[in-house]
Formats: structure tokens, sequence, C-alpha cells
């Protein structure tokens, strides 16, 4: 009985650490595909558009269905942070990051999303959304911990070194190299740093906004509702001359579309939400650059890529990084009761608070005998 009470236990504190990589897993796939995706010509604007349109007509009737009862009434402040959400990432972080990759490389833009972290610690410091004690160890654990995911990220960035694992020469560190627009470099790189910033305010109000309002797939399926008409207002201007762009056919555009959709928009802001409940933002945002470590081992076993010294060094760090700060944040953020704190999609209330209790009761009473 106490080892099955200790292992749901374990079970129980590593279902965010599993849920964020889970994110981070499929944003590596989402990188891929939507650089696929834009080498077919396919415009930014309506990659943004389509697969935020698929995201809520995916999640929007599950939100219906499991928070019928649980959702708060829409008020005037709500409706404004929703609309905001909308804005903030999915029409300005998305469209920044990938006109900044055109205009410089998709290994640089890479490299520089990863400063969300510090950004996002930052922030939540003085929101006072983040619990910092300078003295105690835990807290120190969460600043070294995050300095050292961006300095990890840096490092595999920066630092080549010889070849370690791999025969064959990287197509796709070719194509970056040699394709950057160095007039634009500088606009480029203003550009991905707004869009981070950008990210970091969305994870802060996501953060702000579950409080007042807990349906974390109605929140979800609302942003993406919104972020397809703002995103399609600015496409619509931004494309005015090439009406063709909008068209889509069975290719990668239409599965990038699909897939983002379904999984780094729907899915992910719902599960970036049920995290951010328990652990903050700074949880989220620390794991980011565990992407390029994720993007690296794909690169490797898929596309035959080299596997650097520097891409191994920077790996460890961030590795050693993001166990520094899901060390020093294991007491933050403590439910009273954990078992209510489950990453599945929530139960369609059917009982009162009275029944419920009783149920719990009786299960007790059984579990006893």
């Amino acid at each position: 009985m106490e080892n099955q009470q200790t292992q749901q236990s374990w079970f129980g504190r590593a279902k965010p650490v599993l849920a964020v990589v889970s994110l981070q897993c499929g944003y590596a796939v989402m990188d891929i595909l939507s650089k696929a995706a834009m080498n077919k010509g396919m415009s930014n604007y309506v990659f943004v558009v389509y697969r935020h349109a698929v995201a809520f007509l995916v999640i929007a009737p599950f939100a219906l269905y499991f928070e019928k009862k649980v959702r708060p009434k829409m008020t005037l402040s709500i409706f404004m942070k929703i609309v905001a959400l909308s804005a903030l990432e999915p029409v300005i972080d998305q469209n920044l990051y990938f006109l900044g990759m055109k205009y410089t490389t998709a290994t640089f833009a890479v490299a520089m999303t990863n400063i969300l972290p510090a950004i996002t610690f930052i922030f939540a410091c003085i929101l006072r959304l983040e619990k910092i004690k300078m003295k105690t160890i835990r807290s120190q654990a969460k600043v070294v911990g995050t300095l050292a995911t961006v300095s990890g990220a840096m490092v595999m960035t920066l630092m080549k070194g010889p070849v370690l694992f791999g025969t064959h020469g990287s197509n796709i560190n070719n194509q970056h190299n040699s394709g950057p627009n160095t007039q634009h470099a500088v606009a480029g790189s203003i550009m991905i740093v707004i869009g981070c910033f950008s990210w970091a305010c969305f994870v802060i109000l996501q953060a702000i906004t579950l409080k007042t309002y807990p349906a974390a797939l109605s929140l979800s399926s609302l942003i993406c509702l919104f972020g397809t008409i703002e995103g399609a207002v600015v496409g619509v201007i931004m494309e005015r001359d090439n009406p063709s762009v909008w068209s889509l056919k069975l290719d990668i555009r239409l599965l990038t579309s699909v897939y983002t959709g379904i999984v780094c928009s729907g899915i992910g802001y719902y599960l970036q939400g049920v995290v951010l409940k328990t652990k903050g933002p700074v949880f989220v945002t620390a794991f980011s650059p565990l992407c390029m470590v994720i993007v690296a081992i794909m690169g490797y076993f898929i596309l035959a890529e080299q596997m650097l010294l520097g891409r191994v060094i920077g790996a460890i760090i961030i590795c050693l990084g993001l166990y520094l700060v899901v060390w020093g944040k294991s007491k933050d953020y403590t439910p009273p009761n954990p078992t209510l704190q489950e990453l599945t999609l929530p139960e369609k209330q059917t009982v009162d608070e009275g029944s419920a209790k009783n149920e719990h009761c009786t299960h007790e009473v059984i579990n006893i005998q």
C-alpha cells in the first residue's frame, strides 16, 4: 500500500515535467515541418491563420463538453485578456519569428528564442509570480538553472568542435549558412527579440488569466479563435497582392497546418495552462532550450547530421540547468490535494460536492478493507 502511494506521488510530481518535455518534442517536429512548408512557398501569415483555425475546430468541442459546468462567466476584463493573449503569441510572436528567420537563418532564429527563460524569469519576479529568496538554496538553484539553460543553448549554437558521430554533412546547416540576408540581419534579429518578449508576456498573462478563468480548455479554444480572426486581418492586409497563397493542397503545407494546429496550438496551449497553474511561468519556459537538444538528436538519426562536440556539451549544460530548475521549484506551487492536479482532460461534473465527498469516503472504506 505504501509503495503504491509512493509511486503515485512520484508520478504526480513527474507529470508536469513530462508535459513540458512533450511540448518541446512537439515544437521540435513543428520546426522541421514549418521550415519545409516555408520552403514550398507557404506564407507565414497564412500559416498562422490556418494553424489556429484547425486548433479551434479540434479543441472547441472538448471545451464545450468537459467544461460545461466549470466554465466561469465571461467578463469584460477576461475578454480583454483573451484578446491580448490571442494577439501576443498567435499573431505577433509567430509572425515575427518566421519573418526574422527569413531575414537571418533558421539556426540563428532558434538560438535567439532561447533568451525566453531569462525574459520570463525577470517578468515573473517583477510581477511577483515567482518566489525568490536569494538566501535559500532552492531560489539560488532556480536562478543558476535558468542561466545554465540559456548558456547551454548558446554553447550548442556558437561552439562547434570536432565531429563525434556522423559521417555526412548537414545539408540543412549548409543551407542556413549560405542563405542569410546580411543586409536585413539586424532587422531580423530585432524581430526575433520582440517575438521573444511577446512570447514571455503571453505566458505571464496566461498564468494571470487562469486565476480568474480556470477553464484551461475553454481558454485555449478562445485564444485560437481570436488568434484566427486577428491573424486573418493581418494576413489579408499583408498578402493583399497575392491571394493565391491562401490555397492549400494535399502536401506538406496542409500537413504542417494540421499538425501544428492540433499539437502545438490546441493541445500545447492547454497543457501549458495546466502546468502554469501548479508550477508557474518560469518552469514552463525553462524547458524551451530543450527543443534544440531534441532537434539535434532528430537531425542525427533522421537527417544523418553530424554530432559535434559543442552540441553535446551544450546539451549536457541544458540538462543540468533543467535539473536545477526542477529541484528548485519542487516546493513551489504545491497544491493542497495533488489528486486534483492531474494532467488529464477535466471530467464532466455530474454530481454535487456532497455526493463527491460520499464517493471519496466510500473508496477509502473499500481500500482499507
